[in-house]
């Protein structure tokens, strides 16, 4: 009885950036409105207390949000209704974020 190995391709970097994507701009509609989200920005919640943060969508241009979307993808998926959500505690993402802008 050995271990099965996944069939299931690993995905790319556009790949998932495209599933992120998608699933941004869907995330919430059904269930909340976000009338405070500007037009080319999106929602993220960060940390264990989930804090909310308005993001500008020019932010998936940079390798290091990148990196966190993928943490979150490998450690949440795409398959729930929690909002997409960054494994990171809010310091570290405030520090990130305002080196992007």
């Amino acid at each position: 009885m050995g271990m099965r190995k996944s069939t299931k391709a690993p995905q790319t970097a556009p790949a998932v950036l495209k599933q992120i994507l998608k699933r941004c701009s869907s995330l919430g509609r059904k269930q909340q409105h976000y009338d405070d989200v500007p037009k080319g920005h999106f929602v993220v919640y960060v940390g264990q207390n989930r804090t909310r943060y308005v993001v500008p969508i020019t932010f998936l241009n940079y390798p290091q949000f990148q990196i966190l979307l993928q943490q979150a993808a490998d450690e949440f998926g795409f398959d729930h209704d929690m909002g997409l959500t960054i494994p990171c505690d809010d310091h570290f993402f405030q520090s990130l974020t305002s080196s992007l802008t």
